[in-house]
């Protein structure tokens, strides 16, 4: 039966609950909230009390002690395992939630490695006295029923067994702290959330600072363009190096793309570098319609994680490096002094202008034999050509003279290719038309060298190059052998057209060459040989050079015949 005086008793314990709650939830950090839970239940009559938390490895470790100094100079920070304080949970007396241990089954506990300590109390006088190694235990839960913690009591100060009212408060008690607690965890979460966010959206200003900085202050080119949709490929961004490069203004840039920019002949390149990343190597339009050669690298960059995506463009200048590079091969395919395409050079032109298909299998060049012409290889081609329009059993075409077209009928290798044979005789439209390979020696030319010396020679050959050069058409090619011997090579020519050629070559030669106020005089035996396909480079040279031997023997002879006349 209730007292009369419990009423007032439950009053008073219920202001004291409020307060020690509203007290709780004016806390903040995680810290200051167990530290107020510990000194709420001293508040609720109790002269020790401990928070025991768990911790991520599962144990538990005593997080504050309220109410007495030496308890928690002994206890604060120490760990108990899991373990044995699930033991304790398991054999107390269930008061609800709560476990009461009484000193004389608690006593197995006093050697386990559970951090605690008990005030001395005096000794029991009545039933229901607190005696010195009870325990009074409120286990705390999360929402999902997951133990967050363990609240301990000791010593009430009525010097009594809690009352079931008493009970009932600390199980209050208890739940609300472990709302608070799990408040304060979720608050000191998100401050770290928000402190670690604060410091990502640092870096990520300063990253995008730095970016900017770096883009900006570059010293190669840098751009960045629309990736997709109608715009993909147009500038958006570009630095100061880019546009010093181009010598254009940032606006001017920004309503083009590099597709507006790059050489006619490097849009392939330029599409397959978009498609396929990686780097190129073309050449970009500047303001003043020039081009210079530049090396692109892209990189595909995200604004955010599932942000638009751009095109980075890394544009570095290697106009120099391909200067050099043109200086190189220039020097390797052209002859030192004179600078006419040398030996190599020729050799590779005139492989470039042939094919290896014999020309015994394509019948129409057979009408030239007729002429008395002779054939390739140094072998005769005997019979009739084909009439006009006529195709060849290999798939050749011919035309009104019987001569073959330019363009190889069937599918392969030979597809467009324009054959080169002896051409046909005859003049005017009637005659064909081949590649002329004219041998040019020098005549005299050693005894100049014997008589004044190797800078004269030199000088000489630098004239005649000169003089060659200047007889020819667009197109022809003028190259050294090495000593003095030139070879041209004319193509589209008739035999009469050859002649004809020879002849300037030769009087572009004979006038004296002024060396040091010295004039000087060369002449020049010419043999005028075709190119065919199927011969070698060195056939084809081999045969010019004879038919000039031929030429310098039979003007020679007609020298000294007339000198003995």
């Amino acid at each position: 039966m209730e007292t009369e005086a419990e009423p007032y008793v439950k009053l008073a314990s219920l202001r004291r609950l409020h307060q020690v709650l509203a007290d709780l939830n004016q806390t903040r950090s995680l810290a200051d909230t167990l530290q107020s839970v510990a000194d709420g239940l001293v508040a609720l009559g109790y002269e020790v009390s401990a928070v025991n938390l768990v911790r991520p490895d599962g144990d538990l470790v005593v997080a504050a002690v309220g109410g007495d100094p030496t308890a928690e100079a002994l206890m604060a920070g120490r760990v108990g395992p899991r373990e044995a304080w699930e033991r304790r949970l398991r054999m107390g007396v269930e008061w609800g939630e709560l476990r009461y241990i009484p000193h004389s089954e608690g006593w197995v506990l006093d050697d386990d490695e559970v951090p605690q300590t008990h005030p001395v109390v005096p000794p029991p006088s009545a039933p229901g006295d607190w005696a010195t190694g009870d325990r009074l235990l409120a286990p705390i839960y999360d929402a999902g029923r997951e133990l967050l913690g363990v609240l301990s009591v000791d010593k009430p100060v009525n010097g009594r067994v809690p009352t079931p009212w008493g009970r009932e408060a600390l199980q209050m008690y208890a739940s609300q702290a472990a709302i608070a607690i799990t408040n304060a965890r979720l608050r000191a979460n998100m401050q770290r959330a928000l402190v670690r966010l604060e410091r990502e959206q640092q870096a990520l200003r300063a990253s995008e600072e730095s970016f900017r900085q770096a883009f900006e202050y570059a010293p190669s080119g840098m751009a960045v363009a629309e990736m997709g949709g109608d715009d993909h490929g147009r500038l958006i961004r570009t630095n100061d190096a880019l546009c010093r490069l181009l010598g254009r203004a940032p606006s001017s840039l920004r309503r083009l793309s590099f597709s507006d920019l790059v050489h006619p002949e490097d849009v392939g390149t330029l599409l397959r570098t978009f498609a396929e990343g990686g780097r190129a190597e073309l050449r970009l339009a500047r303001r003043d319609n020039g081009y210079v050669w530049v090396s692109l690298r892209n990189s595909v960059v995200a604004d955010a994680a599932d942000g638009p995506r751009y095109l980075l463009t890394h544009v570095e200048d290697i106009e120099e490096r391909k200067r050099h590079e043109a200086q190189l091969a220039h020097r390797a395919s052209h002859d030192s002094l004179t600078g006419l395409p040398n030996a190599a050079e020729l050799r590779a032109r005139l492989t470039a202008r042939l094919c290896d298909r014999p020309p015994e299998l394509y019948t129409g060049a057979v009408r030239h034999s007729a002429a008395g012409l002779p054939g390739p290889r140094g072998r005769a081609i005997v019979g009739a050509g084909p009439g006009a329009g006529d195709v060849d059993t290999n798939g050749h075409s011919f035309g009104a003279d019987g001569a073959e077209e330019h363009q190889w009928a069937g599918p392969g290798p030979y597809e467009h290719h324009v054959h080169a044979m002896t051409p046909a005789g005859g003049a005017g439209d009637s005659a064909g038309k081949g590649l002329a390979v004219l041998f040019c020696d020098l005549d005299g030319f050693k005894s100049i060298n014997d008589r004044f010396g190797h800078k004269t020679g030199d000088a000489v050959l630098i004239a005649v190059a000169q003089r060659l050069t200047g007889a020819v058409r667009d197109g022809d090619t003028v190259a050294r052998l090495g000593g003095d011997e030139f070879v041209v090579l004319a193509d589209g020519l008739t035999p009469g057209g050859a002649e004809d050629l020879a002849v300037r070559l030769r009087n572009a030669i004979i006038p004296p060459i002024r060396v040091d106020g010295r004039p000087v005089r060369v002449g020049a035996s010419i043999g005028t040989g075709w190119a065919v396909c199927g011969m070698s480079t060195e056939e084809i040279l081999s045969s010019a050079d004879q038919l000039m031997y031929r030429e310098k023997r039979a003007r020679s002879q007609g020298r000294s015949h007339r000198r003995a006349g």
